[in-house]
């Protein structure tokens, strides 16, 4: 793991939007197209609004959630939504949007179908994960019912996941898919999570499913 801090928050946001940038200019420059890999909430809204406004040939960006509460797209519980408002527009506008969700009554019904749309996008080019302060990243929640499943090495890409603190159903990106990721962003603010990602480096992935990703991961830091 690779700590960085920043002086303010401010700082942290412009100083990774860029960072983000560079390596999907290097990954378009080598491979001719590149695949982006964000959270939802709000912590990563202003990278997204710096981003958004950056030069760079999004046309060969795919754009990808790490995971998705299986709601529809209207609902303001929709991290798609969010991506859609705070991300693609402006430049950005021109990246393709790889669904992380589908009209069906449960997750279950669509994995395979949305497995084969995310398929040709891997492995991702950048990551950009966030954290809770019980050390779940994307979907993969301490106690969750398919989280043995997802941390496995023969994981699919994708996984249904429920948890007692996750409200909704979700969808995720499993974490051989995660850790797979050329460049990997973990941001995080505040005390308490700065305590949370250190501890997480000496637990089980089971009790801190962010050690998944760890290893070769770069955490981004200010109070």
């Amino acid at each position: 793991m690779n700590f960085k801090s920043y002086p303010d928050r401010d700082m942290m946001m412009i100083g990774l939007a860029d960072r983000i940038a560079t390596q999907l200019r290097e990954a378009i420059r080598n491979d001719g197209h590149a695949t982006l890999s964000v959270p939802g909430g709000t912590t990563p809204g202003p990278i997204f609004d710096t981003l958004s406004d950056i030069d760079l040939e999004w046309d060969k960006v795919a754009v990808l959630l790490n995971d998705e509460r299986w709601v529809d797209e209207d609902s303001p519980r929709s991290n798609t939504r969010l991506i859609r408002e705070r991300l693609l527009t402006g430049r950005a506008a021109a990246a393709t949007l790889v669904p992380l969700y589908a009209n069906a009554p449960r997750p279950e019904d669509k994995m395979d179908e949305l497995a084969a749309g995310i398929a040709p996008h891997l492995p991702i080019s950048v990551l950009l994960l966030g954290m809770g302060a019980d050390m779940h990243t994307a979907s993969l929640f301490p106690g969750a019912d398919r989280l043995e499943e997802a941390l496995s090495d023969d994981a699919p890409i994708v996984l249904a996941m429920r948890a007692e603190t996750a409200g909704e159903p979700r969808i995720t990106l499993s974490a051989p898919v995660l850790r797979d990721a050329m460049h990997i962003h973990i941001l995080i603010t505040g005390a308490e999570k700065r305590a949370a990602i250190e501890a997480a480096q000496f637990l089980p992935e089971t009790q801190a499913p962010v050690r998944a990703v760890l290893k070769n991961a770069t955490v981004h830091w200010a109070e």
